[in-house]
């Protein structure tokens, strides 16, 4: 606007041309501060910037010195041109940067702009020679997995942070535009929700604890599922989810396990079929899956072509046929007819291991398969009893996925009194689970809900083989480094 009034006033007078020079040269005096991903798509060439960053490269030359700056906004860093006046031993891999400068249009086709720097500021020093990653050098993800303090600095694991981040935000995206209300369910709890007993039990460190007396008055653990909480709030609220950490004390190296990860759980009611519950389920998958590919479609390529090559063609073929449902027993009649040699043999009864689940996939076409109707013995008690025979099931379903296996579970709720009150007694848990009891007294209706493993459905969609490569810090037996 002062510009403007400038501009009006200098058609009158030398004054007022002066003065429309003076603010010009405020204006470009007061550079706009940029993050890279703005500075490459929106800034118009011209503009005096201000960005702030790490380096990525660093070439110099006898007149110009490259520079290749990012700040974790965008996979493409932006590049810098600056006089070789401007050098400085200090700038070098690594370290962070503050540049400001005038952007223009780039010369090469890969890149829409660059920015021609005036002055840079080294913030923060990095020496070379001690840094873990090593300029131009690809490293594997097994290899920067050893430096959790630092990987995020790698263009691989930096993908990987914007797609977690932006598959959360469409998590939370479907169930809000689906009717779903978030609870906010507790991290520490009083009940072992699986009955698996893998639990974390909770105890002050301080000395005023004697061991005689627990610190809540009754054990408490880290949570291991927010499901028996949400089913609380489904006797007031028609759809509810929850998306938070979750752990379990499982002694184990595999690449699908940690003891810390997160789930995304929901529960409906009013709902009598499997159905409405696979429904949700295949639903929110394509949803978060078609907006990732949407949003971080550079990330994502990242993966597919570098690191897990081919698996966008399985992504694809994910996302283009509806899921098949096949029953539990229809699954072992499968598997029994497989010339496989499975490590775990089967037969009806038996709980489906992650071979078993894999060669599932296989066999319905490498896309996502939902298995249905498990042996009753399998599930827990709040699984809702088909009330069949010969073969006793429950009416529960697993969601299997390629490379991965199991990605989903979930079941209809016993709503019945009686039925849910004599297995409680036969588990001589009645006592324990009284109020849960009270949940069928006082206005029950049928219902059902499921859990998602948020890093198994990462591992899904970009390939990734090592469960401990999709999440910032993984925790799992005998490693919590940081």
């Amino acid at each position: 606007m002062i510009l403007a009034a400038a501009q009006t006033f200098c058609v009158a007078s030398a004054a007022g041309r002066a003065l429309a020079r003076s603010v010009r040269h405020y204006c470009r005096e007061a550079p706009t501060k940029l993050r890279i991903s703005e500075a490459l798509s929106g800034a118009e060439p011209g503009t005096n910037v201000r960005v702030q960053g790490w380096v990525r490269s660093v070439r110099p030359q006898k007149t110009n010195l490259f520079l290749h700056v990012n700040d974790g906004s965008s996979l493409q860093p932006l590049q810098v041109v600056a006089a070789s006046t401007l050098d400085d031993p200090s700038l070098t891999f690594g370290s962070a940067v503050d540049v400001t400068g005038v952007l223009k249009k780039s010369p090469h086709h890969k890149q829409p702009v660059e920015l021609e720097a005036d002055h840079i500021h080294v913030v923060g020093q990095c020496n070379p020679v001690d840094f873990p990653f090593k300029i131009k050098e690809r490293h594997s993800l097994e290899y920067i997995r050893q430096f959790p303090h630092l990987r995020c600095r790698t263009n691989a694991f930096s993908s990987l942070l914007r797609i977690r981040s932006e598959a959360t935000a469409a998590v939370h995206s479907f169930f809000k535009e689906n009717g779903f209300v978030q609870i906010h369910t507790p991290i520490i709890t009083s009940n072992d929700c699986e009955g698996a007993g893998e639990l974390f039990q909770l105890e002050p460190s301080s000395p005023e604890n004697d061991g005689n007396e627990h610190f809540f008055s009754v054990p408490a653990f880290l949570s291991v599922s927010g499901q028996l909480h949400l089913e609380v709030m489904s006797g007031a609220f028609s759809r509810v989810y929850t998306f938070g950490p979750t752990f379990r004390a499982e002694n184990s190296q595999s690449r699908r396990h940690l003891a810390e990860f997160y789930m995304v759980e929901a529960e409906v009611s009013f709902t009598e079929s499997l159905e409405d519950l696979t429904k949700v389920m295949e639903d929110m998958f394509r949803c978060v899956s078609e907006y990732v590919l949407a949003h971080c479609a550079e990330d994502v390529d990242l993966f597919h072509k570098h690191v897990t090559p081919g698996h966008r063609d399985t992504v694809d073929a994910m996302l283009k046929k509806r899921f098949p449902v096949i029953t539990y027993s229809d699954a072992i009649d499968i598997l029994n007819r497989s010339s496989e040699e499975f490590t775990f043999p089967t037969h009806w009864g038996c709980d489906l291991q992650t071979e078993h689940e894999k060669y599932l996939v296989k066999h319905c076409g490498n896309i996502p398969v939902f298995v249905t109707d498990y042996p009753y013995d399998l599930k827990p008690f709040y699984a809702r009893d088909n009330q069949d025979s010969p073969q006793h099931t429950a009416a529960a379903v697993d969601l299997l996925v390629p490379g991965v296996g199991e990605l989903c579970g979930g079941s209809l709720r016993e709503e019945r009194l009686e039925l849910l009150r004599a297995r409680l007694e036969e588990a001589g848990l009645e006592d324990t689970y009284s109020w849960y009891l009270d949940l069928r007294r006082f206005g029950s209706v049928p219902h059902g809900g499921f859990g998602l493993g948020f890093e198994r459905y990462l591992q899904c969609i970009l390939g990734v083989a090592n469960i401990k490569d999709v999440v910032p810090f993984p925790r799992f037996s005998h490693s919590c480094l940081l």
